[in-house]
């Protein structure tokens, strides 16, 4: 299935112009709904054809600041290169699946 990956700066966008679905996670070590996501992403990561990009945002600012990322967890999702969606803050695993499958069944029509 899927991956979690640990992205840079520097392989940002060779991650998300790799082909398929990368749902990037703007994360820092000292944010505790940060820690709360990181398994439940893992999980989606082996239930779903999609590369979990983690990018701590104390070691690279670079692309959370062209993004504009404000709060943490921010979550960015991509399908080919492209951004579909974003959403800021940790949810449940229902909804995070919830707001994943609907960007990629969308993506069958």
């Amino acid at each position: 299935m899927g991956e979690v990956r640990a992205v840079t700066d520097g392989t940002y966008d060779e991650t998300i112009n790799e082909g398929g679905w990368v749902l990037v996670d703007f994360w820092a070590a000292w944010c505790g709904p940060c820690k709360a996501i990181a398994p439940i992403l893992a999980e989606i990561a082996k239930e779903r054809e999609i590369i979990i990009a983690k990018v701590d945002t104390e070691a690279n600012t670079m692309n959370a600041g062209k993004l504009g990322v404000r709060g943490i967890p921010a979550l960015y999702l991509y399908n080919n290169g492209k951004l579909v969606d974003n959403k800021a803050g940790a949810l449940p695993k229902p909804k995070l699946l919830q707001w994943i499958d609907e960007h990629m069944s969308a993506d069958d029509f």
